[in-house]
């Protein structure tokens, strides 16, 4: 076992990790990581070509140096009994980290059976995410590719100035709860080039977010990118100042959504822009929905106290699944306002699609298809 150095790589396999799906190299990866952390020196952990099995991983910091690479070449499996890890909330995580650039890499969650168990209405683990980065800072995700997680593949949580680059998400549509990406309670977060295929929201956006840039997105199969849901605790942070751009939706159950539950509640959505965005065959191509309750069970039944205010939908055209290709359906207690539609145009079966809209305050500009929703 070496000794950290200036610019040393720490290659898991030298600490017995072993390319091979069926030996668990968990202890080795660990080992790795905490030699690499350790060093005062700009460091690497390198994991070569091969198929490596892990269990939970949890690479904590803070780490002595602020430039540590992770360079993963190889795929990283998880156990095909999600009963291993399923209640361990994450497979891998990153905690308290600094300076800390993931490039590369593919990670197999092999959530198939744990998906089966849930849609059998049997007793089933939570599941976990498969890759998250907790209350870190400076962090680079370059070229991953997530297949087939448990739950949600990647969550940013407390941090600050992230960017996910040229990410790759895959996992079947019928695949409960696998969010693509999720952010929560940070700032200064930019995805740029992902492209989404899963079971729930391509990326959702949780309470405390701002600062977000989200741009050149294909998203489907998938539940859309999504604000929200929001209101679930009375006493909530809000989202702010976030600018989703040049985006593609394939079929995908929503495009662009704000969702909130009815219920009182604190939070907020304010200072928010769709822009350049594409609808192939989507089912809701422009929602926002203040009676958010999937599955219709033991919903609040109150009015939303989410404030949604400052949203923009400007260059949004292409083709809904149904009739209603806008759907703006706001608290009756706290109105949307500040809601601007423009050059917006949407079809349904080659002709003007409809709009419904309810409780809102705003304006159109340009042409707008379904008209009649706000005044011009």
């Amino acid at each position: 076992m070496v000794s950290p150095s200036s610019g040393t790589t720490y290659d898991v396999v030298s600490y017995g990790a072993n390319p091979g799906s069926t030996v668990d190299s968990t202890a080795a990866f660990l080992t790795a990581w905490n030699l690499a952390c350790a060093s005062s020196d700009p460091s690497t952990l390198y994991v070569p070509t091969g198929t490596f099995l892990l269990k939970s991983l949890k690479f904590r910091g803070p780490c002595l140096n602020s430039a540590l690479t992770v360079q993963i070449d190889g795929t990283l499996v998880a156990p095909s009994d999600y009963n291993v890890i399923g209640t361990n909330n994450n497979w891998i995580i990153f905690q308290h980290v600094d300076g800390v650039t993931v490039n590369g890499g593919i990670l197999d969650g092999q959530g198939s059976g744990l998906w089966a168990c849930k849609a059998s209405g049997n007793s089933c683990p939570v599941g976990v995410t498969s890759m998250e980065f907790s209350n870190s800072s400076n962090v680079v995700v370059n070229g991953l590719t997530s297949l087939n997680s448990q739950m949600f593949h990647i969550v940013i949580y407390g941090s600050q100035n992230v960017k996910l680059q040229d990410v790759k998400v895959n996992a079947a549509a019928s695949s409960p709860n696998t969010d693509g990406i999720h952010i929560q309670a940070s700032t200064d977060v930019t995805v740029f080039g992902a492209k989404i295929q899963t079971g729930d929201d391509c990326v959702s956006i949780g309470p405390g977010s701002s600062n977000l840039w989200i741009e050149n997105v294909e998203c489907g199969p998938g539940h859309g990118i999504s604000i929200g849901s929001l209101g679930r605790e009375a006493e909530e942070v809000g989202v702010q100042n976030v600018t989703v751009k040049t985006a593609t939706f394939l079929a995908s159950q929503n495009g662009v959504r704000i969702k909130s539950w009815g219920r009182p509640s604190s939070s907020f959505v304010n200072n928010v822009l769709f822009q350049h965005i594409t609808m192939n065959n989507v089912q809701n191509p422009i929602i926002i929905d203040q009676d958010y309750c999937p599955g219709e069970q033991d919903c609040p039944g109150k009015a939303s106290g989410v404030k949604i205010s400052d949203v923009t939908y400007q260059d949004i055209h292409g083709t809904s699944a149904k009739e209603v290709a806008v759907k703006i359906d706001c608290s009756p207690e706290n109105p949307c306002s500040d809601i601007k539609l423009q050059d917006v145009e949407l079809t349904f079966q080659n002709r003007a699609a409809e709009a419904s809209c309810s409780h809102v305050d705003g304006s159109v500009s340009g042409i707008v298809q379904p008209s009649g929703c706000l005044k011009s």
